[in-house]
């Protein structure tokens, strides 16, 4: 029986190596070589003129990430207290903009927050403009809008992974906490919010991951003005900059980075866990 899972799990791995593996190993190459192909740390050398950009992306996407876990774990809690058919209906309504094409999602704030988009509009319409003697607000370009496209994009895969946690929890351990003098809050704070950290966590890191490494968001909704890790990368890959070396030497920093955050944040998760569990 083990065999034939194993054989199963021959297609997976060659993908993995194929489309996961294979890029790292030739980001780490690039990173460390010269166009000679010799070894070098020069690429590293110079990121530090480039501070700011690392600087705004981690900071832009832990508000994005923050706010997405505001926004998505009173959602989660929700959707998993009520009946089957408000599930039903509500999954429904948080897959549906991510049935539509990610771009499009984001042309369409475009849209809303241009100097002389739907908003604005609004604003002049109901006399805020002429009050403010502004002729717009300007919405676009701007870190907030940024941000804004981040939450709007990224928002679901907060609210799955904390849904899924909570909504298999054990009732006998809430129905425990209970008989034990524990109040709605307290069972909360000292069963529900600790058991659902993996999910936090998994939410946590599908939003953090591609926020900081976005490039078509910062982009389109910053104008090029609010230029991000990913913008960068792509700069020295598909820009006028061509310098591949570089890019991968930014793309490695910043993975390692990444990959640190996430290590810190599972082992705190796990310590929590374990501290309620004991």
């Amino acid at each position: 029986m083990k065999n034939k899972l194993d054989r199963f799990a021959v297609p997976y791995v060659v993908w993995m190596a194929i489309f996961v593996v294979a890029p790292i190993l030739l980001m780490v190459v690039y990173a460390f070589t010269t166009e000679g192909g010799g070894f070098t740390l020069a690429n590293f050398a110079d990121l530090g003129e480039y501070l700011p950009v690392f600087t705004r992306s981690f900071k832009l996407a832990i508000v994005a990430t923050l706010i997405c876990l505001l926004m998505g774990y009173p959602m989660a809690y929700l959707m998993a207290k009520e009946g089957v058919r408000f599930q039903r209906v509500a999954m429904a309504l948080i897959m549906l903009p991510m049935w539509m094409n990610f771009l499009l999602r984001t042309y369409s704030w475009m849209s809303i927050l241009e100097n002389n988009g739907l908003l604005n509009q609004f604003f002049r319409a109901i006399g805020l403009l002429d009050a403010l003697g502004v002729d717009y607000i300007p919405l676009i370009r701007t870190q907030g809008a940024v941000v804004l496209g981040m939450v709007y994009n990224y928002l679901p895969f907060m609210i799955l992974p904390i849904y899924s946690v909570i909504v298999k929890l054990d009732s006998s351990l809430l129905e425990a906490a209970r008989d034990l003098g524990a109040n709605s809050f307290g069972v909360f704070r000292k069963v529900i919010f600790p058991l659902s950290l993996p999910g936090i966590l998994s939410g946590v890191t599908m939003v953090f991951v591609p926020s900081v490494s976005t490039f078509a968001i910062s982009r389109l909704l910053g104008g090029g003005e609010e230029l991000m890790l990913g913008d960068l990368i792509e700069q020295q890959f598909l820009g006028g900059a061509y310098d591949p070396y570089l890019g991968a030497a930014i793309a490695m920093v910043m993975m390692v980075i990444v990959v640190v955050c996430m290590v810190v944040m599972n082992h705190f998760g796990e310590g929590e866990e374990e501290a309620v569990l004991l």
